[in-house]
This record gives C-alpha cells, structure tokens and sequence, in this order.
C-alpha cells in the first residue's frame, strides 16, 4: 500500500510539475498578453492542484492534510477569478489583442493581416 501511494505521490508531483513549466514556456513563446494569460491562468490551476494532490498523499496528519486542502480549493477560486480580473483591466485599459495572422509569402517579407481598426 505504500508503494501505491509512493507512485502515486510521484506521479501527481511530476505531471504538476511539467504543466507549470509548459504555462512557463508559454508566457515565453506566445505573442500578446492575452494569449500569455491565457496559457498562465489554465496551467496554473492545474498545476497547483496536481502538486497539492501529491502532497496530501505524503501529508503526515490530518492537520497538514487539512491545510492543503484549504491551499488548494483557495487556489482554485482565486486564480481564474485574477485572471478573468487582469483580462478585463487590460482590456478596459485599451489593450486590445492580436486578431490577425502574420504570414510570410514567398518572398520572406511579413504579411500582416489584421482586423484591429
């Protein structure tokens, strides 16, 4: 049984861990705030929850595994909620996101096609 849990501890803990890095290398490689947001918000929560799933595998008593517990439905309700709040500032500020495709024709020069008025 406490093989069981040891895999399962170390499962959690790994895939929590590679879904914080990806949310990571998208705040690198995507091109507007939005889309950054966007990749933060959702791999954050999941992230989280993941690591703190795999936490309370190995918690030694129950008032540790309360306190994750708490963590983790805490943060459950505040990361969407200050994603959806910073999207609406920035957007309420005039940051307005990327809506065209940027493509190259064949003779390499940038074409950018943009509905933004």
């Amino acid at each position: 049984m406490d093989t069981l849990i040891n895999i399962s501890s170390g499962l959690c803990l790994s895939i929590g861990s590679f879904v914080c890095i990806s949310g990571g290398i998208g705040i690198l490689r995507f091109p507007d705030f939005y889309t950054r947001l966007h990749a933060v918000g959702i791999t954050d929560s999941l992230g989280t929850a993941m690591i703190l799933i795999g936490l309370m595998l190995h918690s030694p008593n129950f008032f540790v595994f309360a306190k994750l517990v708490m963590i983790l439905l805490l943060t459950l309700l505040i990361s969407p909620t200050t994603s959806h709040v910073l999207a609406k500032a920035a957007l309420h500020n005039g940051l307005t996101p990327i809506l065209g495709l940027i493509a190259r024709d064949q003779t390499g020069n940038k074409e950018t096609t943009s509905s933004n008025p």
